[in-house]
């Protein structure tokens, strides 16, 4: 069975897919947040992370052609920013940590 033709695939993906929409909607009320909702949206967020490294390491370890050229094709599409995978999550991450230590430092 190809890759993309795995229901596990296809099922994963739309999750991620509409949870990150969702979040990213959420999102544009960020600041109007209190405390416990802004702690509850980064721990979303970074779950979403979590599940998003998980899916595109199963894309790096397939043999399967389709998922090797997705692969291929985020690297060449973050590289365009000079970025990579990696540095990719660890931004994101660094993100997610500075958004963290405003919420202590703002301890209303």
């Amino acid at each position: 069975m190809a890759f993309f033709e795995s229901e596990i695939v296809q099922e994963e993906a739309k999750n991620l897919f509409t949870d990150y929409q969702n979040l990213m909607k959420l999102g544009g009320d960020y600041g109007k947040f209190d405390r416990e909702g802004k702690k509850m949206f980064i721990k979303k967020m970074e779950s979403l992370m979590e599940r998003y490294k998980v899916f595109m390491k199963r894309f790096e370890l397939s043999e399967d052609f389709q998922a090797k050229m997705t692969v291929e094709q985020l690297k060449t599409q973050l590289g365009q920013f000079g970025m990579t995978p990696d540095q990719m999550f660890d931004q994101m991450n660094m993100t997610l940590t500075r958004m963290k230590t405003e919420i202590d430092e703002n301890k209303d």
